[in-house]
C-alpha cells in the first residue's frame, strides 16, 4: 500500500514572498533594526522596503522612505 503524506515545507524565499506588501521588521548585524513594507527581494535576500524607519530600542529614530538592504547583513526578518 502506497501512502503519501502531504508535508508543508516552506522555503525561506516562499515565506518572503508571502510577506510582500506587508510590514516587516529587519535586524542587521551590529544590532540595527529597520521596519517597513517589503516591496521586493531577490535570491540573495536583498530587500527593498518602502516607508522604512530605523528603530532604536523599538522606537523610531529616523524615517528613511525607500531603502535597499543587502541580504548578507540580515540576521532575521520578522513579518
Amino acid at each position: 500500500m502506497n501512502v503519501q503524506r502531504k508535508v508543508n515545507v516552506q522555503r525561506p524565499l516562499d515565506a518572503l514572498g508571502n510577506s510582500l506588501n506587508s510590514q516587516v521588521l529587519i535586524k542587521l548585524k551590529g544590532g540595527r533594526e529597520f521596519r517597513g513594507v517589503l516591496k521586493s527581494f531577490d535570491m540573495h535576500m536583498n530587500l527593498v522596503l518602502n516607508d522604512a524607519e530605523e528603530l532604536d530600542n523599538g522606537e523610531i529614530s529616523r524615517r528613511l522612505g525607500v531603502v535597499l538592504i543587502r541580504g548578507d547583513n540580515i540576521v532575521y526578518i520578522s513579518p
